[in-house]
């Protein structure tokens, strides 16, 4: 993943970037097998696509926490 591709993925919604994660771990499994068939010659990757997945779900989880940090400001009158 880019930097470029990466930037765009913070500007999209929680919802969509579960509904990628579980894509790309779909495809980290398909990668993992046809590494293993030997049909893929590239051996890594399914290593980027697994960090590829760490890196949405760092996103959804910094996107969840800011939300919580707004709830609890707004509930303070903040």
């Amino acid at each position: 993943m880019k930097t470029k591709d990466f930037g765009q993925l913070r500007n999209k919604d929680v919802a969509s970037l579960k509904k990628l994660s579980i894509e790309r771990k779909l495809d980290a499994v398909k990668a993992k097998m046809a590494t293993l068939a030997s049909r893929e010659k590239n051996t890594k990757l399914a290593l980027n696509i697994r960090r590829e997945i760490a890196k949405i779900l760092t996103l959804i989880k910094e996107k969840e926490i800011i939300e919580q940090l707004n709830k609890k400001g707004e509930s303070k009158g903040l």
